[in-house]
């Protein structure tokens, strides 16, 4: 016992004087036996290579912080990839591999670059930089604020189960290693201005075998408590960036027999950005809402004001149809039943503008409502999609189903981009959005409103039959997102 602490210590002690030599030294020499050691664990590499892919949008400009010999930069299928290593052995390995991307040789922490990328991938890294809290100021000016940092590594309560695997040789010795918590990463991030978007955990098992992989990795890896005894946790992080621009907004109203709130929605709407745009689209009503619209447009001439019919059906396809037509650089949804008030709009603006958030969502299940503006059996509806939505997305989430939501048009687009992922599964367009922007890791915050009673016609949602629809969308995004 006296021995082996005696050991550690004088190992400590050469580690500090020599330290990142030896670092080098170690991983210099494992470049030309990595390929073994992947081959012997490719299950655990397989892993980590899908849920980076299913991260990162198949042609983002990708940038891989210590990629070793570059096989899981080719796995994300960049439209550009820049590989940096310390290791000139395991880059000549990865240049002769994959050709089309390229490779830096150079410290993570000396590395300078010219032009900006969408995801920065730290995969298995932390646990070997000298100064970890340097690496992270360093990160700093490698990214925009719309630079997305992926970090996977090792759930530190996994660090006796490594060791003996290293002792059996089930997996290559690594040097003495830093273990962090993800508390003390997301610590780190905060002190040099960024914030964890999401934080998820895969993999119970590292081997596979057939059945028990879908089990085990599929299923119960993925449940909530037992999910943080996974081995892997992968942190998406942001850089927290506020802005004093001023953008111009579209609003889309999407109308179906709401006449009696389409010049309140006008006039109760406060200014705010640099220039508004009112989209009204109208879906086959029978109250004249669509006369209104043209009767408001003429009434307002110094308003920017579009009217338009929508070819489809649903307010998903509504909306949808509108944004394709919107000018402005931030959308933003206001439901013509006026229940979330149009006065709140500017919190919306306000959250985007200062980068609070990147998908602000209105929630409605904070202040009291007024007495017919929910029904019990919606409130409880809505509380469970809240709740089920944070499990699915990593993402705290109050109320799903608020019509209310307002993100960058560059955004949506990317969301319109990948949307085949998904396909068109959602006439309400609610978790159409949500689904996009969590894929996209993007940042979603909630605003609070007060929910009103509608002062003009009936609700249009039928409690049971939507209900059920919602159930089964949610099912299906669980196995799209999570169980994957």
């Amino acid at each position: 016992m006296y021995f082996r602490k005696y050991f550690l210590f004088i190992k400590m002690c050469y580690y500090m004087i020599r330290g990142e030599h030896i670092i080098y030294e170690f991983f210099e020499k494992k470049a030309t036996k990595r390929d073994k050691w992947r081959r012997r664990n490719r299950f655990y590499h397989k892993v980590i290579e899908k849920q980076y892919s299913f991260i990162i949008p198949k042609g983002s400009i990708v940038l891989e912080l210590g990629c070793s010999t570059g096989d899981l930069l080719n796995a994300v299928k960049p439209s550009k990839g820049i590989g940096v290593d310390f290791s000139q052995n395991a880059l000549d390995i990865a240049q002769k591999k994959y050709p089309h991307l390229q490779f830096v040789h150079a410290n993570v922490l000396d590395f300078v670059l010219e032009e900006s990328v969408d995801y920065v991938i730290v995969s298995d890294l932390l646990t070997s930089l000298w100064d970890v809290q340097s690496f992270f100021k360093r990160l700093k000016e490698y990214v925009t604020p719309n630079t997305k940092i992926i970090i996977s590594s090792y759930n530190f309560i996994w660090e006796p189960i490594l060791r003996f695997g290293e002792f059996l040789r089930l997996k290559d010795r690594q040097p003495l290693q830093n273990w962090l918590s993800t508390q003390d990463i997301k610590n780190l991030l905060y002190l040099n201005d960024f914030e964890i978007v999401k934080n998820e955990k895969k993999l119970l098992f590292p081997k596979f075998i057939p059945i028990f992989n879908a089990i085990v990795n599929k299923f119960f890896a993925n449940l909530p408590l037992i999910n943080r005894l996974n081995l892997i946790q992968f942190i998406t992080a942001r850089p927290i960036a506020p802005s004093s621009k001023e953008y111009s907004v579209s609003i889309v109203v999407p109308a179906r027999n709401e006449k009696g709130n389409i010049e309140n929605a006008i006039i109760r709407t406060p200014k705010f950005g640099s220039h508004q745009e009112y989209i009204f689209i109208e879906g086959n009503s029978s109250d004249g809402t669509y006369e209104e619209i043209l009767r408001v447009q003429k009434a307002y001439p110094e308003i920017d004001i579009k009217a338009m019919k929508q070819t489809g059906k649903g307010k998903g396809n509504a909306v949808r149809e509108a944004f394709n037509e919107a000018h402005g650089e931030i959308l933003m949804i206001l439901d013509a039943d006026l229940t979330t008030p149009p006065e709140d709009m500017p919190k919306f603006y306000e959250a985007l503008k200062e980068n609070k958030g990147e998908f602000i969502n209105g929630c409605r299940l904070v202040y009291p409502m007024e007495k017919e503006a929910m029904r019990f059996l919606n409130l409880l509806g809505n509380k469970f999609f809240g709740w089920f939505f944070s499990f699915l997305l990593g993402q705290k989430l109050k109320d799903t189903l608020c019509g209310t939501k307002v993100l960058f048009k560059k955004d949506y687009e990317k969301i319109l981009a990948n949307r085949s992922y998904f396909g068109d599964f959602d006439p309400f367009g609610d978790f159409d959005l949500l689904f996009g922007a969590a894929k996209l890791n993007l940042k979603i915050t909630e605003i609070i409103v007060r929910y009103k009673d509608r002062e003009y016609g009936s609700t249009q949602i039928s409690r049971f039959a939507h209900g059920w629809l919602l159930i089964k969308m949610s099912l299906f995004a669980a196995r799209k997102i999570k169980f994957k």
